[in-house]
């Protein structure tokens, strides 16, 4: 079972489901709606966690990840394979839980994201489905509400830049390893030190935006600590192989996501 969680990437796909689930109670969201917005965000983070293993399994094999364990065989590529038809088939169902035009913002996302795993992380445009996929969480959100709207623009910016940021600090331990294997995406062109950059001038945006929407003292506050944090996590994150400047983004993630709560 432990093998099959770190295939899917755990720490992202909790991270998005309280941020969007907190976002949900925050926004007024009812107890079912909120069950279902976080059953529908954690199966499909689920999905895009196992898809992108299975995908990668033959280039991680290669660069002998041993972190990975379809790559290393401790799971077997069919039973994720398997696991991912049954994931995204959730999915899809549970975002439509939340109606019509909601579910159909979820699926786009989520289509995006696989989009990513399947191609576009080995182009030129790897950012684009971050952007889209974290931009397009915050309409399912909001359009699921029991009175629907169409979420502001600096929540959409905040949530897109959050997910750029992020696409950037994930890639950041294995640039040289996908490099070997033939992934060259966005963060692989402009290299190490343009990455961490971007990275941090990204999440440093997306909390200065989400200030500009709520211009709360607490969403000063949050500001200051992802300085802070995101200091940190660039600081940790020099060391080989280590995902430090990522988990900075996760928690930047977490703070933004409880301002908006609490705002």
């Amino acid at each position: 079972m432990i093998p099959l969680l770190r295939a899917a990437h755990p720490e992202p796909a909790v991270a998005v489901t309280l941020a969007a689930t907190g976002l949900a109670i925050g926004l007024g969201q009812t107890p079912w709606g909120a069950v279902a917005v976080a059953a529908a965000v954690f199966t499909g983070q689920l999905s895009v966690g196992w898809l992108n293993d299975v995908v990668d399994a033959e280039r991680d094999a290669r660069v002998g990840r041993t972190d990975k364990p379809v790559a290393v065989g401790t799971v077997s590529r069919s039973l994720v394979r398997t696991l991912v038809l049954i994931s995204a088939t959730a999915a899809v169902g549970l975002s439509f839980l939340s109606g019509p035009v909601a579910g159909a913002a979820h699926v786009v996302a989520l289509m995006s994201a696989w989009a990513y795993d399947l191609r576009l992380k080995a182009t030129p445009f790897s950012l684009v489905p971050y952007a889209v996929s974290f931009g397009l969480l915050t309409a399912f959100v909001t359009l699921g509400l029991p009175s629907p709207y169409w979420p502001p623009w600096w929540l959409v910016a905040t949530a897109s830049l959050l997910g750029s940021a992020a696409h950037f600090a994930n890639v950041l331990p294995d640039l040289a390893d996908d490099r070997r294997t033939g992934v060259v995406g966005l963060p692989h062109r402009i290299g190490p030190t343009g990455s961490r950059v971007a990275a941090a001038l990204l999440v440093l945006a997306a909390s200065a935006t989400l200030v500009a929407g709520l211009p709360t003292v607490l969403g000063f506050l949050a500001l200051g600590a992802a300085v802070i944090v995101t200091a940190v996590g660039l600081a940790l994150g020099r060391r080989p192989g280590s995902r430090a400047t990522f988990h900075a983004m996760l928690v930047v993630a977490v703070l933004d996501a409880a301002v908006l709560v609490a705002g």
